[in-house]
């Protein structure tokens, strides 16, 4: 089997934190989740900390703004992206602090070409996505702004071996034609499999390690054969939302040397380290596969983020997903 930049069978976080201060949430982090911890994201901040604008701050040469309908592409470099830019320079000071020292793993998140060009309107027009040639420029911008940021991030955490998630959360209504407009009132045209892959690739390979390559898509029909065939080496899924219907792409994605994160602890319930431990074990039998696999291939994380739980809430999280680890790793 491939080897994993982490401990097999261990946790790790989503990525998105409540709170407005970097220093003490990379501290938590390192704390909570020392097989894998994250650089935390808080949107709490405001404008330019939300998962688009944190994104944002790492395009090169293509400049967005907020607008009343969300952000836009804009003609030239503003204020909103400069205090992206700014923000992002304040989380990556709190890491190189807080990591002092570190060597392990160390991932590091960012909005993927497809969602971020959802999420993202043209000026005075209609999203990024439905235009295949502005679709195209982002994807140019993005992995060249990711392919930066890995390496800033170990210039400031020289010991760090960088795990680079991609969150694809937008990617299966973009596929099946049900994203909606601006306006809200009609739907946005299928993006065509193949564009998608290929985009979805271009920015994944900035990483020249599979296996440190991470997708993550919390919707129902998560589309796991064209994350793998891009490139991943890992599929981050909510377990709560995982059918019938997703065993087989699942299943091959793993028979591919793709790991699994699973989101099996909710941000909002009481589910036990127990509870949240067999749901893993179950999903694994569905797929055909045996403990030793699944020991092997298994990150446990939160279903989703946690920035809109309180910060106890949040810690409580992490200590249920790192125990229902801790649970899997035991040998019967």
């Amino acid at each position: 089997m491939t080897e994993l930049p982490w401990t097999p069978c261990s946790a790790t976080g989503i990525g998105s934190l409540p709170g407005t201060d970097p220093l003490s949430a990379c501290t938590e982090v390192l704390q909570a989740l020392p097989d894998l911890p994250h650089l935390p994201e808080l949107p709490a901040r405001g404008v330019g900390a939300d998962v688009v604008g944190r994104t944002a701050a790492l395009l090169v040469d293509l400049p967005i703004e907020t607008a009343p309908a969300g952000w836009q592409v804009a003609a030239r470099p503003g204020s909103d992206q400069r205090r992206a830019m700014s923000l992002l320079e304040e989380d990556m000071t709190a890491l190189a602090v807080a990591a002092h020292g570190w060597a392990g793993p160390l991932k590091v998140q960012v909005l993927g070409p497809i969602s971020l060009a959802a999420a993202l309107g043209q000026p005075r027009g209609e999203a990024a996505v439905s235009d295949a040639g502005l679709l195209r420029d982002l994807t140019a911008s993005l992995a060249e702004g990711v392919a930066g940021h890995l390496a800033e991030v170990r210039s400031r955490v020289p010991g760090a071996t960088v795990v680079l998630q991609v969150d694809e959360p937008s990617l299966p209504a973009a596929l099946t034609g049900t994203l909606a407009t601006r306006s809200g009132w009609g739907r946005i045209a299928p993006v065509e499999e193949q564009l998608a892959r290929s985009a979805l690739g271009q920015v994944l390979q900035v990483h020249p390690d599979r296996a440190a390559r991470l997708v993550h898509c919390c919707a129902d029909r998560p589309p796991v054969g064209l994350v793998v065939a891009a490139g991943a080496g890992g599929v981050a899924v909510d377990l709560d939302r995982i059918s019938q219907i997703d065993w087989n792409p699942l299943a091959e994605a793993v028979d591919a040397g793709a790991a699994l994160v699973l989101g099996a602890v909710p941000t909002t319930s009481g589910r036990s380290s127990a509870q949240a431990a067999q749901q893993v074990r179950s999903l694994w039998s569905r797929l055909g596969f045996g403990l030793d696999v699944m020991r092997e291939r298994t990150l446990v994380s939160p279903a989703c983020g946690l920035a809109r739980v309180s910060l106890e809430q949040a810690r409580e999280v992490y200590r249920t997903a790192r125990e229902a680890a801790a649970r899997l790793a035991e040998h019967d």
